[in-house]
């Protein structure tokens, strides 16, 4: 199993690890993370555990809701409010999320990106493309279904499997929020206390870094926004002041540069800061795009000089991973649409590619098959030389196959028709990911991650 350092978790201390965020700390402004960026977190967890119902919490009470939204949602004058993330009609009609809904609202203190992710297994795949990309993940667990009065309780096995794959997918915070305590009245004390208890034996065996473990009410407010102090003995802070303290994904600064090429503009608008050369625009995906460095082009392995580096605004100044940049190159050369900028240190291209594939097509993945993979924006053919195991995604335990069904993970080794300037997720989540796309029907059929 992949494990991510850090703190681990006993079943003496199970509401917090992060000492900036343990019950009655005060917080302090070294502890807090950049707030100009903003965090972008998933909701997730087993069926009607109430993630959207979260959500529609969330934009309520942080007053990012208008009138009139709040007026279409509500029915006999109170709102419902996991109508903000169900937009399909057929989650409305049957009650569930099915694909990934985004909402945003900012506090005082910081911007939010909040993606719905489905709970259902056969959805698997959606949640998985939402938490590739994610920041932190809730993982709600709702007390009414566990049996709570069992010290030695077990979680439900979505709860388990979704939290495994936060992990897998290096997900940097995650957070378990116990929901619909208020349904339990009385008995919500204990009831937290034992399920606080199951979760953090659990992420104990699991290696698992878990920021917090916060009891929660979605449909009354209850420690979402506002603390409710002492309710199920809880002093800590809200799940809110909580997501306001967690940190971005850094940006991957200390590797060489990486630089995917996703238009090409041939009569630049600043010409009389380009000279009249073409400018590269994209997004960095790796180390910091600057004047004077000595670069090479993937795939012609020609070479040159960055001459100018151009912001959003088209003034030049140095460009860091994570951010839209313009690049002017001393001299002309042949670059196109999906071409790579590197730096000349980056490691060689590379065509055999052992990776973790999270199956999303109805065609189960098998060895021989052809797909087309996107790297950046690049396309190459890749063919199936073996699939190596199947991962157990309530334990991610290894399990002999050789093939991947719909919304199965597991190891693959692939061969493609050209080099890719590849690196392991577990170094950078813009390197090491592509995407296979079915060459006949054109349908997204499966989301890599390189080992």
């Amino acid at each position: 199993m992949n494990t991510m350092t850090g703190f681990t978790i006993s079943k003496d201390e199970v509401t917090t690890i992060r000492p900036e965020l343990v019950e009655g700390s005060a917080s302090t402004g070294s502890a807090r993370t950049d707030f100009g960026s903003a965090l972008k977190f998933i909701t997730c967890g087993s069926v009607d555990d109430g993630k959207s119902t979260l959500i529609g919490r969330l934009l309520i009470d942080s007053r990012s809701v208008l009138q009139d939204q709040l007026a279409n949602v509500s029915r006999s004058g109170e709102a419902d409010l996991a109508q903000f993330t169900d937009g399909l009609s057929a989650e409305r009609e049957q009650g569930i999320t099915i694909d990934v809904a985004y909402r945003y609202f900012n506090t005082a203190n910081r911007k939010f990106i909040i993606g719905d992710a489905p709970g259902h297994e056969q959805y698997t795949r959606n949640m998985v493309t939402a938490a590739s990309s994610a920041d932190a993940a809730v993982v709600l667990v709702d007390a009414t279904k566990l049996q709570w009065q069992d010290p030695n309780l077990k979680l439900l096995p979505q709860t388990r499997r979704h939290a495994l794959l936060c992990h897998l997918l290096r997900v940097p915070g995650i957070v378990f929020a116990v929901n619909k305590l208020d349904a339990l009245g009385d008995n919500a004390t204990p009831a937290f206390a034992n399920i606080r208890g199951a979760l953090a034996g659990f992420a104990q065996d699991a290696d698992l870094e878990v920021s917090a473990i916060v009891p929660i009410s979605a449909l009354k407010g209850h420690n979402v926004v506002e603390s409710v102090d002492g309710w199920c003995d809880y002093t800590g802070p809200s799940l809110l002041d909580i997501l306001e303290e967690l940190p971005v994904t850094p940006a991957d600064t200390a590797l060489p540069l990486a630089f995917p090429v996703q238009w090409v503009e041939k009569f630049s608008a600043s010409a009389d800061i380009t000279q009249g050369r073409r400018v590269f625009w994209g997004r960095v995906a790796a180390g910091i795009a600057q004047v004077g460095q000595r670069i090479q082009v993937l795939p012609s392995g020609q070479t040159a000089t960055v001459a100018q580096v151009l912001g959003h605004t088209r003034k030049p100044l140095s460009v860091a991973a994570g951010h839209s940049a313009g690049i002017v190159l001393d001299r002309e050369v042949d670059v196109s649409r999906g071409d790579w900028l590197l730096a000349l240190d980056s490691p060689a291209p590379c065509r055999e590619l052992k990776v973790t594939v999270a199956w999303m097509d109805g065609e189960p993945l098998v060895a021989g098959r052809t797909y087309w993979a996107l790297h950046g924006h690049r396309w190459v053919k890749a063919r199936v030389k073996r699939v190596v195991h199947r991962l157990d995604i309530n334990t991610l335990a290894e399990e002999d196959a050789d093939a991947l069904p719909a919304n199965s993970i597991g190891h693959v080794e692939l061969q493609l028709q050209e080099g890719i300037a590849a690196r392991p997720y577990q170094e950078s989540r813009v390197l090491g990911a592509l995407v296979l796309v079915d060459t006949a029907s054109h349908r997204t059929a499966g989301a890599v991650l390189l080992n």
